[in-house]
């Protein structure tokens, strides 16, 4: 038996931008994918703890170092520049390791600059040290 469990997070994600008119999707610094381990147009479940909201789309890279977090099409009406999400992914893992895996997860602060918490990086010393701590 596969059970669906938590892979990774970005908590306190904070929104730098909102196009309407792009086609969907989450936009995310290449970096802070690379920090959880998160893929390019995996799907993702997002949680708005501004306004409550929660929606799924898919992540796509934004440049490298920018910080960006931008709501793109449909999601635009969803949030606003500012407000702080919850980024997250899934996987399935196998029942006999469910009590013992661990999400890739990080929390952020200063407009997605400064790294809060982190727990099980994916990313190397080297991304690491592009983030205050």
């Amino acid at each position: 038996m596969l059970v669906h469990l938590l892979r990774t997070k970005l908590l306190r994600a904070e929104v730098t931008g909102a196009r309407l008119d792009y086609e969907g999707s989450l936009a995310l610094d290449q970096e802070l994918m690379d920090l959880v381990g998160l893929l390019p147009y995996e799907k993702i479940l997002v949680g708005n703890l501004a306004n409550g909201h929660r929606f799924e789309t898919y992540a796509i890279p934004a440049p490298a170092g920018t910080r960006e977090i931008c709501l793109n099409g449909a999601t635009a009406h969803l949030g606003k520049p500012g407000d702080l999400l919850v980024v997250m992914s899934f996987t399935e893992v196998p029942l006999a390791e469910a009590p013992t895996w661990q999400p890739r997860t990080v929390t952020l602060a200063d407009r997605n600059r400064r790294i809060v918490r982190l727990e099980n990086p994916a990313a190397a010393p080297a991304l690491l040290s592009t983030f205050q701590r």
